[in-house]
């Protein structure tokens, strides 16, 4: 039974609401119950921003996650916080661009990729995301690849359309990473 609760967090302004965002889009796409729970407040100050997203065969009692089977960290505080809480036999996909140490867990798959410096040399540092997110997508199955491609397409704003080719580039680079 397809079942996956993950964690997105990073700095406010690095995307991770974004990629969770992205996530519950494709998980309806493909008929899945989904939850999508942005945290809000004195995180967008500069301190770690998150969101919870549940996919699921099953309908979903609660948005609440304690133990995700996995986490996507963009940053340092984002690791400390979430690394440890991921379940065993879980995913943890780190921006080791940001990050100068990994996880040292021997319980969990740990996919580290350097995703800022990947999406600078891309043409644009906030595309790291979107390359984690691919990585997700690849290391766990949840949804399919082409379904986060299409998503993105559909809910990509406007003003952004310019970045919706090297947006999918850079949710490929992430998912030939974390092969």
């Amino acid at each position: 039974m397809k079942h996956e609760e993950t964690i997105f967090s990073g700095f406010g302004g690095q995307g991770a609401l974004f990629a969770g965002q992205l996530l519950a889009y494709a998980g309806i796409a493909e008929g899945l119950y989904v939850t999508w729970f942005p945290s809000y407040g004195p995180e967008m100050r500069g301190g770690t921003a998150h969101c919870t997203v549940i996919v699921s065969e099953e309908e979903i009692g609660a948005p609440v996650i304690r133990n995700p089977s996995a986490a996507v960290v963009l940053n340092l505080p984002s690791l400390e916080k979430y690394g440890p809480l991921v379940k065993p036999g879980g995913v943890l996909v780190i921006n080791s661009s940001l990050i100068p140490k990994t996880c040292e867990r021997d319980d969990i798959r740990v996919i580290s990729i350097p995703a800022s410096d990947i999406a600078g040399e891309m043409g644009n540092v906030r595309m790291a995301n979107l390359i984690l997110l691919g990585a997700l997508v690849e290391a766990t199955g949840i949804v399919s690849p082409e379904t986060v491609e299409q998503q993105l397409e559909a809910h990509l704003s406007a003003r952004h359309r310019e970045w919706l080719e090297p947006n999918k580039e850079a949710l490929r680079k992430g998912a030939a990473l974390a092969k």
